[in-house]
């Protein structure tokens, strides 16, 4: 029944011009930040780790600033869902769509770090391009079926599920289609291997290098970049990588996280921190969480 409610009053969100719908966020990020305490602990965890040379009044400052822009892409994510094409096409902007497009019918893996601007860019993306992405199910049914139907409302859209393994992928790419891959969370110790995230040893799974070797992949880099003032948001498609893959997963991976750190010291704020990112610990290390 709560999530029902919930989907009820984001239907009626989504409806409001995009100014007011991100002050409203904004303002429901401070609560957040103030009811939502394992959450906010982890958030100032992660920063603590990756900023130490940040006091502890510039940490708790960035965590408030994600909390207000996590929340205000929550429920801009309504927009995903309901918004009609062309609302959608004005609300997100595309730059560097041509790099896409220069190697249409090629396997193509798009390498999408967690900014919390992601979804809504996604939506904006499949106006374009019929692509393969991975999808993780949701144990509520009625969020389940929002958020598939936002990765799917649009074009010829291929989701395969994490259970699946990668071989619907491996095929999704040898047919030329774009592959939507989010690299950087913390799945676990399985096919995991340890590389610095802002310096810290992190479980990532190098799957980036190796479906890149296997299929001949370009990889090309997508940020999805929440703009200020309910302006919107900008997705950034990068040029195809150069050298690689190179001479060995783990530099390929290693590679991958330094990208990923320095679009993050473009907008610290838009990261997802509220992620376990550093949950599964190299042997004999202490728990951070």
């Amino acid at each position: 029944m709560l999530s029902r409610i919930a989907v009820a009053m984001l239907w009626l969100a989504h409806l409001l011009p995009l100014p007011l719908l991100s002050a409203c966020g904004n303002a429901a990020g401070v609560a957040a930040y103030a009811l939502a305490r394992e959450r906010r602990r982890v958030a100032l965890t992660n920063l603590g780790l990756c900023f130490p040379g940040l006091t502890e009044r510039e940490r708790d400052r960035l965590a408030r600033s994600h909390f207000r822009v996590l929340l205000r892409s929550l429920l801009e994510r309504g927009l995903c869902w309901w918004a009609a094409e062309r609302r959608i096409r004005r609300v997100v902007r595309i730059d560097g769509l041509e790099h896409l497009r220069a190697l249409r019918g090629q396997p193509v893996i798009l390498l999408v770090p967690h900014f919390v601007g992601l979804d809504l860019t996604a939506t904006r993306l499949a106006l374009e391009i019929d692509a393969v992405s991975v999808y993780s199910s949701q144990k509520n049914p009625v969020i389940d079926a929002l958020l598939y139907r936002g990765r799917t409302r649009f074009g010829d859209q291929r989701i395969v599920s994490r259970q699946q393994g990668m071989r619907a992928v491996v095929r999704g790419l040898k047919e030329g289609r774009p592959l939507f891959y989010l690299p950087d969370m913390d799945y676990g110790p399985r096919d995991a291997i340890f590389v610095p995230f802002f310096g810290v040893p992190a479980a990532t799974v190098p799957g980036v290098s190796r479906l890149a070797r296997l299929t001949g992949a370009r990889v090309l880099a997508c940020i999805a970049r929440m703009l200020p003032g309910g302006r919107g948001y900008r997705l950034e498609i990068g040029a195809p990588w150069t050298d690689f893959p190179g001479a060995n997963p783990e530099a390929d991976t290693r590679r991958m996280n330094a990208f990923i750190e320095e679009a993050v010291g473009t907008m610290p704020e838009q990261y997802y921190w509220v992620h376990k990112r550093f949950k599964t610990r190299p042997p004999g290390a202490p728990r951070l969480y």
